[in-house]
């Protein structure tokens, strides 16, 4: 069982503080860069995006984590800069970064993790990066870690980059041998598609928990959450989700059971973090939950759904609230996946309320217009699409594509 935790942050799990500063990276003073720090070592996981062009954290990330899982300290994010595509010299920079905050905080670099986002193809201000990570480790020295365990909600402020709201949560779980919380933190809102997206997610945790079981836990929660949300469809430079286990609470996550229930915990967490970035996607209006059942398998439900999810020309009915099924059943047929569209229903609702069938094999049935209508011009509806091969389903959670999208990406560099 779990129950959220009020104001949940990554700061709600014990032992974990934030500092978020302002480093002169984003305008007029906002805050742009966080310090997320355990005062215990922790056992770390990481998914990384599969972007062929990767940003310079998360190479050093990689190699970080290669080296030391068991004994992660700290985490560096700054936002307005994504630290890709600079070369050598970014990849300097990176390791740079790691090196100074392990020294203001009397640890070693490899127990300094890294989080990127901005615009890509410009060095990192490093005079700017210095000083914000000094002030950071200032505060957190001289106010100490318990006055910053309410630090969680401005770090998620920090890493915002479009983003128009910062989205973080936590839960506490009861496991056979005790209460452990699970915390996290996300920006995210345009590039956003598996796998994974313009992304960035940090959870945390007081639970005991083996780095090796960490990441297979990690990894099967990503791919029910993280990976099943598309706004734009592009994947980014710099995506990462990072956890970290402290242990602080004394509780072992050890046994099936508790493995079982921290395992359903972590899912939920990460899944919420999923909505919401969607939910705040860039110019967004519509929050639409696409489910497809009667696939052959749940990697082929989840390719057309992901298609339905991508295609512009659903994107738009969904922003003008316009009801053009035959747009989702043209998406999902050129998904790549076999099957027979004489077989073929869509049905779209309201969640929790009633649910209108608009196709039966494959052919519109006698609905009427304007409560199909009604459905599209609601904030949050569901598409639930089956396609009569089998008992493969999947869910994919997307949004509107409208004009606001377009305004804010035709000047995002200037």
């Amino acid at each position: 069982m779990f129950t959220l935790r009020k104001e949940g942050s990554v700061t709600s799990a014990a032992g974990f503080t934030a500092v978020a500063v302002p480093a002169g990276l984003k305008k007029e003073n906002q805050l742009d860069l966080a310090l997320v720090y355990s005062r215990q070592d922790c056992s770390c996981a990481a998914v990384f995006t599969t972007n062929q062009v990767v940003a310079a954290p998360v190479i050093v990330d990689r190699e970080t984590l290669a080296m030391n899982n068991t004994a992660v300290r700290a985490i560096i994010a700054n936002a307005k800069n994504a630290n890709a595509c600079t070369g050598e010299p970014g990849l300097a920079n990176a390791r740079e970064t790691q090196r100074l905050a392990a020294a203001a905080l009397g640890i070693r670099p490899d127990q300094v993790l890294l989080l990127s986002t901005g615009v890509i193809g410009v060095q990192l201000p490093m005079g700017k990066i210095r000083a914000g990570v000094e002030t950071a480790v200032e505060i957190l020295q001289r106010e100490g870690a318990e006055a910053q365990r309410g630090g969680g909600i401005e770090a998620a402020r920090a890493i915002m980059t479009t983003d128009t709201r910062p989205k973080h949560l936590a839960v506490a779980v009861e496991l056979p041998n005790g209460v452990v919380t699970i915390g996290g933190m996300a920006k995210g809102a345009g590039m956003i598609h598996p796998n994974m997206a313009t992304m960035l997610a940090v959870i945390t945790t007081d639970a005991q928990v083996a780095p090796e079981v960490l990441q297979t836990m990690l990894g099967t929660a990503v791919h029910h959450s993280f990976n099943r949300i598309s706004v734009d469809g592009d994947t980014s430079t710099n995506d990462t989700v990072l956890l970290l286990a402290n242990g602080a609470s004394g509780t072992a996550v050890a046994n099936e059971q508790s493995r079982d229930l921290f395992a359903e915990a972590l899912t939920f967490v990460c899944t919420e973090l999923a909505k919401m970035i969607v939910k705040d996607g860039e110019g967004a209006t519509k929050f639409v939950e696409i489910q497809v059942t009667g696939a052959a398998t749940d990697a082929e439900a989840h390719a057309i759904a992901n298609t339905i999810a991508t295609s512009p020309l659903v994107k738009t009915a969904f922003a003008g609230s316009d009801p053009n099924w035959g747009r989702i059943l043209a998406a999902a047929g050129r998904a790549g996946i076999p099957f027979d569209s004489n077989q073929t229903g869509l049905w779209v609702g309201i969640p929790g309320a009633e649910q209108y069938q608009l196709v039966a094999q494959g052919t519109p049935t006698d609905y009427q217009e304007a409560d199909a209508a009604h459905v599209f011009a609601q904030p949050e509806f569901e598409i639930q699409l089956q396609v009569g091969m089998g008992v493969g389903t999947a869910v994919v959670w997307t949004c509107d594509l409208s004009h606001d999208y377009v305004s804010i990406n035709a000047d995002y560099r200037t």
